[in-house]
């Protein structure tokens, strides 16, 4: 079975941002991986553009009760009427999650993620700590391709 890799990350984003989106999707993809997204706008569309761009199967979970609200790149959109609550099922579909950038809607999902052993890699995105002590949690990575690749290794452990 592929691999389910999440991204998680703002609903809107600046340009650089989007293109950081556009490359973790097609990394997703390229690793022969599934993105499961919020499936809206932001850093959900960018890297489910970027997936669907290198060839990849996208999954989008979103918060409303029609599957319409989907953005054009998602292959199977999930309705959940549960709105930022849906964050749980997100993460608990996912073999590993990489969050990029972010607001408090990431927050909650990396929270999660972290409670639910469900493995976290961060591109420019929250530090948690706990005490002054970073949570080692959330591995750090620098690029997309980074990011990937600790994804990965971390999901098949």
């Amino acid at each position: 079975m592929k691999l389910h890799i999440g991204v998680l990350g703002p609903n809107t984003t600046t340009d650089e941002q989007y293109q950081l989106g556009l490359e973790v999707g097609a990394a997703i993809a390229e690793a022969g991986a599934v993105l499961f997204c919020g499936g809206l706008g932001g850093m959900m569309r960018a890297a489910a553009e970027g997936a669907k761009s290198a060839g990849g199967q996208t999954v989008g979970m979103l918060p409303g009760i029609e599957k319409e609200d989907a953005n054009e790149f998602i292959d199977i959109a999930i309705p959940t009427d549960l709105g930022a609550y849906r964050n749980a099922l997100l993460v608990r579909a996912c073999d590993a999650v990489i969050a990029v950038h972010g607001e408090y809607g990431t927050l909650s999902e990396i929270a999660f993620a972290l409670r639910l052993g469900v493995p976290v890699v961060g591109l420019h995105t929250w530090s948690v700590s706990k005490d002054g002590t970073p949570d080692p949690g959330i591995r750090v990575a620098n690029s997309a391709e980074e990011a990937i690749r600790l994804a990965t290794q971390l999901a098949k452990t």
